[in-house]
């Protein structure tokens, strides 16, 4: 057991690896609340449970919510079930993975933060504003990453839509079919008893979308939740009087823009040809797997031209 802490403890020291730290840490709130919910199960106070789930889980009730603001942000951390969560996860580690490699991981977690956000706040307010909600409104409620992971699928088929996956009995599918296909699965469930979890989705692929195509023109979405985890970076290296080293960081203008990366400290600025030619020459000799990530980042860069 002990070694298990130890590689956990591992992962989240390390740097560039938020796909890594965020399906680490919803596993461990799932752990968590799953042992919670045996515990009080077996000891006959189910009611005590129910009481901490409703200081996780986002109520529709928008008065309910203004005396509980924080579920907004702990219900995207919070699983139904063990196939709930490893849907969730297997789906955040195949389409964050583009996200990391391309624009760092700073802007992963941006993304998946801003999704799972969207996603309450359609929720709120669809839930608070349309009759067909209202016979439910008291009692729903909603919980789960779909809605951020959803971000980070429609993300990831907006920056590379061309880019596939090899899905068993398929083959290759583009990204843009399989965002397109769960896209019209949620939307076809939008009435239903899942109706909530399905307008998440729809708002997490909103963000994914817009934080692309307005990344793509020198905006980034992302910038307040950088600030954030700066401020608490600060206050962490203060505690521990330790030099922390930043995570990837972007300096974007309209007429020149570049990827920073901390573990080299260096900047992903445009290719040349001359190394446009090498690294194509690497992928038609090893692959594109084989490519370095600063690699991938240039060739993406080059591919924005």
């Amino acid at each position: 057991m002990g070694s298990i802490f130890d590689d956990v403890r591992g992962e989240f020291s390390k740097t560039n690896n938020a796909v890594i730290k965020l399906i680490l840490l919803n596993v461990l709130v799932f752990v968590v609340v799953m042992i919670l919910y045996v515990v009080f199960m077996f000891s006959q106070h189910q009611s005590y449970f129910g009481l901490i789930m409703e200081q996780l889980s986002l109520p529709a009730n928008f008065q309910t919510f203004i005396y509980r603001p924080w579920t907004l942000f702990t219900n995207f951390f919070i699983h139904q079930g063990p196939f709930h969560i490893f849907f969730n996860m297997l789906s955040l580690y195949w389409f964050g993975q583009i996200i990391e490699e391309y624009l760092g991981s700073r802007r992963l977690v941006g993304m998946f933060i801003l999704g799972g956000l969207g996603g309450g706040i359609l929720f709120l307010a669809l839930y608070n504003s349309l009759p067909y909600f209202q016979p439910v409104l008291s009692s729903a409620t909603l919980i789960g990453a779909s809605g951020a992971v959803f971000a980070i699928i429609v993300g990831a088929a907006t920056l590379l839509p061309d880019h596939t996956f090899f899905v068993f009995l398929i083959g290759a599918v583009r990204l843009k079919y399989i965002a397109a296909l769960c896209i019209i699965i949620s939307m076809a469930q939008l009435v239903g008893p899942n109706a909530g979890g399905n307008l998440a989705h729809l708002a997490g692929a909103l963000v994914g979308f817009g934080f692309i195509k307005s990344l793509k023109n020198g905006w980034d979405w992302g910038t307040p939740i950088y600030a954030v985890g700066d401020f608490f970076q600060k206050i962490f290296s203060r505690k521990t009087n330790l030099q922390v080293p930043q995570r990837a960081r972007a300096t974007t203008t309209s007429s020149n823009r570049r990827f920073t990366t901390s573990s080299e400290n260096a900047s992903i600025v445009i290719p040349n040809q001359d190394e446009i030619d090498a690294i194509l020459d690497k992928i038609s000799k090893s692959g594109y797997e084989s490519l370095t990530r600063e690699e991938k980042q240039k060739l993406y860069k080059a591919s924005q031209q």
